[in-house]
């Protein structure tokens, strides 16, 4: 498991921007990559459930791949969102990520599909062995609706290539089972903003992070307090973000975390069916949380464009 320690840390979930006619701002996320590696971010994940990779088309996921590599010019990490439900087609996307230059894939588990264990190991099994490139396994069971057990995780942690997990089940007793007995260097790192602080203090690695979207440099400091072990900062900072942490799951996300950079003037308000925007009492929660942590002036945001394709 060497070569992991690059891995730690806060790596933020990028948004996909969309413009008005339901196409990709490929503009804005270039924007916003700058945005993130100005901030210090300690790496990047595009294509991921925040990014909306089940309603990007294939030829779109590359292509975002793509311009993120190119645009971070090996400044930082890229962890490539590389999953979906039928293994084949997420060996392709782990393969496309290996030939745009991504440093690892991001993949979750199956999802509608609902396999057994011995299916996801045979599953993560066929990425990993498809590529070279680290792979880092994806457990959020209440998107999923199949939950990634420790035993499981144990047997996918003796594929070489196989580093570590997002972890997003929210249930703590399995988190802390697996920092007990994972082998030396596999990488846990919280999926969920506001379990990054106590997932840090059992011993985890770090955190993929949504709220890093709207508050990178803030968050990063976070997770490099808890690192080295300056829990009074660590606590500080996850108590100042927590209501935006909470915020941004007021609905689906990334209904509000994208909503909310709009109103920061970092995109364009638009998303792809399903999703549509938030209600307005979401909108106006958000507004004042963001104006609380001075990011968008008192009394902004109101009004904000939304629109969907």
């Amino acid at each position: 498991m060497s070569g992991t320690s690059r891995f730690r840390g806060c790596f933020v979930a990028l948004v996909t921007p969309f413009r008005r006619d339901g196409q990709v701002d490929y503009e804005r996320l270039e924007a916003l990559v700058d945005f993130q590696l100005e901030a210090g971010m300690d790496g990047l994940v595009p294509c991921g459930t925040t990014g909306e990779s089940a309603t990007l088309h294939p030829e779109e996921q590359r292509e975002i791949i793509r311009r993120v590599v190119e645009r971070v010019r090996g400044r930082a990490p890229v962890i490539a969102g590389a999953g979906t439900n039928a293994t084949e087609e997420a060996v392709e996307l782990a393969r496309h990520a290996e030939r745009a230059g991504a440093d690892a894939v991001l993949s979750v588990t199956p999802y509608y599909n609902r396999p057994t264990q011995e299916g996801l190991y045979q599953h993560f099994r066929a990425i990993a062995e498809s590529v070279r490139l680290p792979v880092i396994l994806y457990n959020v069971p209440s998107r999923t609706g199949c939950n990634l057990e420790v035993k499981t995780v144990l047997r996918l942690a003796e594929i070489p290539n196989i580093i570590g997990i997002k972890e997003a089940s929210g249930n703590l007793e399995q988190i802390m089972e697996l920092l007990r007995v994972r082998p030396q260097g596999f990488l846990v790192l919280s999926g969920d903003d506001a379990w990054t602080l106590p997932v840090l203090a059992l011993g985890g690695d770090g955190v993929i992070s949504v709220i890093a979207n709207q508050t990178p440099a803030e968050m990063r400091e976070l997770v490099a307090a808890a690192l080295a072990g300056d829990w009074a900062r660590a606590r500080e900072l996850h108590y100042r973000l927590l209501p935006l942490m909470r915020g941004n799951f007021l609905e689906t996300n990334p209904i509000p975390v994208k909503a909310a950079l709009a109103m920061m003037g970092l995109i364009e308000e638009n998303y792809r069916l399903p999703l549509v925007p938030p209600r307005p009492e979401t909108r106006e929660r958000l507004r004042q949380i963001l104006a609380d942590l001075n990011l968008i002036p008192a009394g902004a945001g109101h009004g904000a464009h939304a629109a969907q394709s």
